[in-house]
């Protein structure tokens, strides 16, 4: 393999940037929420809940992505998914979940939806989650255990994927 294709191949594969992801199940799930309204349960749908606790779910989770996106600012390694990793971050939230850039970002998506009162955004973390499960974090899994071999499978054997 010549050092042009090695760079080339030095990346995941992801299916999709992670935060194009996010941003089209959020326009998708307004989208219906303005067509097809359907409101969450009552026991939700509190000013308690909505102007409570989806707000601090959301500045919470931008909070998660923001420090681990310093992490890795820090580390010296490239944030897109789409870029080369030079180190694996063990630091800071990834101690405690492998992915807390997308836990953020799962994390917002029900802010968000706790926010606006939508049952569509639940509807829709599902889908996003499978998503961001399958196309991104399994592939940058398989990468990693290629390129740092038992050094990111012992970091794997501690912490979790999610949570």
């Amino acid at each position: 393999m010549t050092g042009s294709e090695e760079t080339e191949r030095d990346h995941p594969g992801v299916i999709a940037p992670p935060p194009v992801i996010f941003a089209g199940t959020v326009v998708l799930a307004l989208a219906l929420h303005w067509l097809l309204p359907q409101p969450l349960p009552a026991f939700l749908m509190t000013e308690e809940v909505r102007y409570g606790v989806g707000p601090a779910l959301a500045v919470l989770s931008v909070m998660i992505a923001m420090a681990s996106i310093r992490r890795f600012c820090k580390a010296g390694t490239n944030v897109p998914p789409w870029q080369p990793t030079t180190t694996i971050v063990e630091t800071g939230p990834y101690r405690f979940t492998r992915n807390p850039m997308y836990l953020g970002l799962a994390g917002l998506t029900l802010g968000i939806g706790l926010i606006v009162g939508s049952l569509w955004f639940a509807v829709l973390f599902v889908p996003f989650v499978i998503i961001i499960q399958r196309g991104v974090i399994l592939r940058e899994e398989v990468y990693l255990a290629r390129k740092f071999g038992d050094v990111y499978l012992d970091y794997k054997s501690w912490v979790r994927r999610w949570l």
